[in-house]
């Protein structure tokens, strides 16, 4: 464009310039926020823990990932499958085999959340104390809130029996 402003359809980016406005756009049919919503919903990041770790049937993944369903799971795979990041092995045997395995993108990508990870073991004694704490203050705040509407009721009352409204 004239102004030296571009739009990428891969970053969703305004400005060469600006890169935060490149990794943090913020409209639904920006590509990299579909990506981040993919691959950081809960079924995907424990599907590439798992495979981290070895190749997997599907059954096996199953059995691991508590409270997941068949449907989940297989829309799960599929979609990690179609963005690079599984592999789907079928084995000629009697039952069918399938194998589910991280490909290298997928394997770069496990680095990164094994980062998280990390992160959020070393701060969830103090994220645990700071929700204690809000939920402390929003409770404190509701028994006092309740305890102020009462005590205008009482008043009402007090004025609806005396006769001095």
């Amino acid at each position: 464009m004239e102004d030296g402003t571009f739009v990428s359809p891969g970053n969703c980016g305004d400005t060469a310039q600006d890169e935060d406005v490149l990794q943090w756009d913020t409209r639904n049919d920006c590509e990299v926020r579909q990506i981040l919503d993919r691959i950081a919903d809960k079924w995907s990041l424990l599907v590439i823990a798992l495979l981290d770790q070895r190749s997997l049937r599907f059954t096996e993944l199953r059995r691991r990932i508590d409270g997941v369903s068949q449907r989940m799971l297989t829309r799960t795979l599929r979609h990690l499958e179609r963005d690079g990041l599984v592999t789907r092995t079928v084995h000629p045997t009697v039952p069918p085999r399938v194998d589910y395995a991280l490909t290298t993108m997928g394997a770069t990508l496990h680095e990164t959340i094994r980062s998280l990870v990390t992160w959020t073991e070393a701060h969830q004694n103090a994220i645990a104390a700071a929700r204690a704490a809000y939920d402390a203050r929003i409770a404190a705040e509701q028994q006092a809130a309740e305890q102020e509407a009462a005590e205008r009721d009482a008043i009402a009352r007090r004025a609806l029996t005396t006769g001095t409204v």
